[in-house]
């Protein structure tokens, strides 16, 4: 006999609540608010390539087979997703840049499930919006660099980590230690990011120590497993620190900056003002403050390591990029103090007025169209120049590696790693390089390439960044007899000077 279906209400259950027409309708504002929050990362999308991303495609240039060769200590994963994709999407700028717009879109989609662990609906997607108006998340986004891969492995790990809490799962306990270690495969420096994840995993699964010992030895054998491949180059990388330092001693400002970048203190202090005249502002239990101990460890902890690294020893690694592994836990910061606003309503006015004001002076600024500089205009500028006569062109690279070896001789200069530009902007004459910055090396070999020219009496081009201005004025001044020079500015930096040989 088959019985009549028993409904909800007699099996004890709660049936779901329809989502309102207001609901509706502030999701879809929601919705269109992280739309334009992401479409800011496209302001800059045509720009030239600028040195670092010439690193990456010169490491892919030569095919699948070319990359170890050319990796040296470069992350180990990146090279081989972007020389996949290129077979795709191919090898314009903005084919360059696709990779890394969809690893940030996935690293959004992450951080969205992970704040929905432990905030409501709207509040996980305002932490998406102040994640992606991040001008280091903006910048990061299209950079053909594997930062935007590393930032997705972080958000990976965070989520298996929160999903940890009410979870006695040794699969999710494994994923969580891999998902840990694979970020260390696109940036060996976001490691920083590995201290804050052991100790908030031991925060939330304090209460239970049986099942705390127990996934905390599956994790980390998991890492262990997957961190074995990538440690030689990660003990290279330290044995050669000193040779990769380009930046100086940290301001307390940029520190500053970083968890409180442009608009974002103003807007929200503006929303939590409005709040509080409200009566609706506060904490409404402890839970709250668990939160906030559990976000403040994912998103200070690391940055304040990479701070205090950077103040207190000679390896300065508080460039911007560095920094992005801090920033999603940082969007949970200012997302847990959205959450203390107890009205939607004036969440929704604070994301809003955010996205608004950011769009604007983002859209409306020249600067936001640049991304960093490029040396595409000076080296079309020199081919011109020097393909009319076959002139060759002396080259100061402007990798700081290039300080600590010996120049590259002929064409193997143009397929060097030292000389990135040249493997995407190329030229068709001879080159000549140089380190970086004056010392013995340059003195070596700008002296043999200038006695041998003047006694050609031959016209050649000289280029440099600057760091490498030194190198320049002394090749000037070194010449000086035997040549008259001239200079070409206005190259983003990029200075090019002209040696003719006196009549």
């Amino acid at each position: 006999m088959i019985s009549k279906p028993t409904d909800a209400k007699q099996l004890g259950m709660v049936e779901p609540v329809p989502p309102s027409t207001l609901d509706r309708v502030q999701y879809a504002i929601y919705a269109l608010a992280l739309a334009v929050s992401i479409s800011v990362w496209f302001i800059a999308v045509r720009a030239p390539l600028w040195l670092d991303e010439t690193g990456s495609f010169q490491q892919i240039a030569a095919g699948f087979s070319g990359i170890p060769s050319r990796q040296g200590l470069s992350f180990p994963a990146y090279s081989y997703i972007l020389w996949f994709c290129t077979k795709i999407t191919g090898t314009s700028e903005i084919a360059l840049r696709v990779p890394e717009i969809l690893a940030m879109l996935g690293a959004v989609y992450l951080l969205y499930c992970a704040a929905q662990e432990l905030f409501d609906r709207d509040v996980a997607i305002i932490a998406c919006v102040i994640f992606c108006l991040h001008p280091i998340v903006v910048f990061e986004s299209i950079d053909v660099r594997p930062y935007a891969f590393g930032v997705l492995a972080v958000n990976a790990s965070i989520l298996c980590l929160l999903r940890l809490r009410h979870s006695r799962s040794d699969w999710l306990a494994g994923l969580f230690g891999l998902s840990a270690a694979v970020i260390l495969y696109f940036h060996f420096l976001f490691a920083v990011f590995l201290p804050a994840l052991a100790i908030a995993f031991f925060v939330i699964k304090a209460g239970d120590r049986k099942i705390l010992w127990r996934q905390f030895g599956v994790a980390l054998a998991a890492f262990t497993f997957a961190f074995l491949p990538v440690f030689p180059w990660m003990r290279d990388m330290l044995n050669t620190s000193g040779t990769h330092v380009f930046d100086g001693t940290p301001k307390l400002a940029e520190l500053f900056w970083t968890i409180t970048p442009d608009l974002l203190p103003f807007t929200l202090l503006c929303a939590a003002f409005i709040a509080a005249l409200t009566r609706r502002f506060g904490p409404s239990s402890h839970v709250a403050w668990r939160r906030a101990l559990l976000c403040s460890l994912l998103g200070l902890l690391p940055i304040l390591i990479l701070y205090g690294a950077s103040v207190g020893t000679p390896l300065h690694v508080f460039a911007q990029r560095y920094r992005l592994v801090a920033i999603p836990g940082i969007a949970l910061c200012w997302a847990w103090f959205i959450s203390l606003i107890s009205s939607r309503s004036i969440r929704l006015l604070f994301c809003v007025v955010l996205v608004a004001m950011t769009a604007y002076q983002s859209f409306s600024s020249p600067l936001s169209r640049v991304h960093r500089y490029t040396w595409k205009y000076a080296l079309e500028f020199a081919e011109k120049n020097a393909s009319v006569d076959g002139a060759p062109v002396l080259i100061c690279s402007d990798f700081v590696e290039s300080n600590h070896m010996h120049m590259p001789v002929g064409d193997a200069v143009k397929d060097s790693g030292q000389f990135a530009p040249l493997s995407y902007y190329k030229l068709s004459v001879p080159v000549v390089g140089l380190p970086r910055e004056m010392n013995a090396e340059t003195i070596r070999v700008g002296s043999t390439f200038l006695r041998d020219a003047s006694q050609r009496r031959e016209r050649f081009l000289a280029l440099g960044y600057l760091p490498s201005y030194n190198t320049l004025r002394w090749l000037s001044e070194s010449a000086s007899g035997t040549y008259n020079v001239r200079e070409f500015g206005g190259f983003q930096g990029i200075v090019i000077l002209e040696f003719t040989p006196r009549t």
